[in-house]
């Protein structure tokens, strides 16, 4: 049996005062400085993944009440002591691959000095993130009538680990790429790097005209709050959010009836009984395509940091899909908000989408 732990953090402050209500008549900022000096915890366990090959795993929650903006702002030292007491709590537990989740595999250097204090490889998860991103945006695409190699794609947050891993699996597949982001010498380079593979790629630093041209948008950004607004997008898109906390403005649903927004990376997970022992915000038997790269890991018995930093490659991404089809992962449809979208409503979309064209 395959042994994991992997790790959770609350998106925002909403969810302490969800759980504590009389925490709603304090101001954000002192629920986050009171939550800063709580050690994390072993939060649930997992169990019953069984892969149709017969291999098995079990793994623990860590949990770490920090939110995302403690986790970018704290001083990286702080960040990684908490860190680390989370790998040995994961340790202890009998784990023997610990995986990333949100924005742990953000702060700092993405798990590069994390794997090498802790003596199990760690794993951010991005490259399964990245290949179930992909996958879905472009079925999508198909049910809304599109043409992949006639589609231009903008990816938005292109230069973080996700965005370029995207890109870098999507570049021959679509018309077009259209990349957005903060850090310009890092989107020139990736531009290089796509066009001399003979993709057409170009770098748009307005955000709202980057997705306004668009027929697939992949947000992939690591903003602490929404940055995108219904008007924003082109009738007929397709929206895959992947971002937590989300990219996209959770009103667009209501106000846009010929936009198809998904989530990105819900995941299925194999065995009739699994369970994650506590709720996380997915159905049951469903999680976050990063947690599924853990436990692909485990099934398989691949005791080795697959993803770390900055930089993965297609081949690094194709693999972790070959591995997650191998062992019965799957995307759980398509969803939205956590709710899943209809076969009748995305027809419904696609329909209206038509009409405006």
């Amino acid at each position: 049996m395959g042994r994991f732990a992997f790790l959770l953090h609350p998106p925002s402050v909403d969810y302490f005062q969800l759980k504590f209500p009389w925490m709603r008549r304090l101001p954000d900022g002192w629920v986050e400085g009171a939550f800063r000096h709580v050690p994390p915890w072993v939060g649930a366990r997992i169990t019953g993944i069984v892969s149709p090959t017969g291999a098995t795993a079990e793994g623990h929650f860590i949990i770490l009440p920090w939110t995302p903006r403690l986790l970018l702002e704290t001083p990286w030292p702080v960040t990684l002591g908490r860190l680390l007491a989370a790998g040995r709590l994961a340790e202890h537990a009998g784990a023997e691959i610990f995986g990333l989740g949100a924005y742990t595999k953000i702060a700092g250097d993405r798990g590069v000095t994390l794997n090498e204090r802790l003596r199990m490889p760690v794993t951010t998860g991005n490259s399964y993130t990245a290949a179930t991103a992909v996958e879905g945006a472009l079925l999508a695409a198909a049910r809304m009538g599109m043409e992949p190699g006639a589609t231009v794609v903008t990816i938005v947050g292109a230069t973080g680990s996700i965005g370029a891993a995207c890109a870098r699996v999507l570049a021959g597949q679509v018309g077009s790429l259209c990349l957005v982001a903060r850090e310009r010498a890092r989107l020139d380079a990736l531009r290089e790097e796509l066009a001399a593979g003979g993709t057409l790629v170009t770098v748009e630093p307005d955000l709202q005209r980057a997705v306004r041209q668009a027929g697939i948008v992949l947000c992939v950004s690591s903003a602490i709050e929404g940055i995108l607004s219904p008007a924003d997008f082109a009738s007929g898109a397709v929206v895959c959010d992947v971002a937590r906390p989300r990219n996209v403005s959770a009103s667009l649903a209501g106000v846009r009836d010929d936009v198809l927004v998904i989530d990105g990376g819900v995941i299925a997970v194999p065995g009739e009984h699994a369970d994650f022992g506590m709720h996380f915000g997915f159905p049951p038997r469903t999680a976050e395509a990063c947690i599924a790269e853990t436990i692909i890991l485990a099934l398989e018995h691949r005791w080795e940091a697959f993803t770390l930093g900055r930089d993965i490659s297609a081949e690094r991404v194709r693999e972790i899909a070959v591995l997650g089809r191998k062992h019965g992962f799957r995307l759980a449809g398509f969803r939205r908000f956590e709710r899943a979208i209809p076969d009748e409503e995305i027809d419904a979309i696609a329909a209206r989408a038509r009409r405006t064209a």
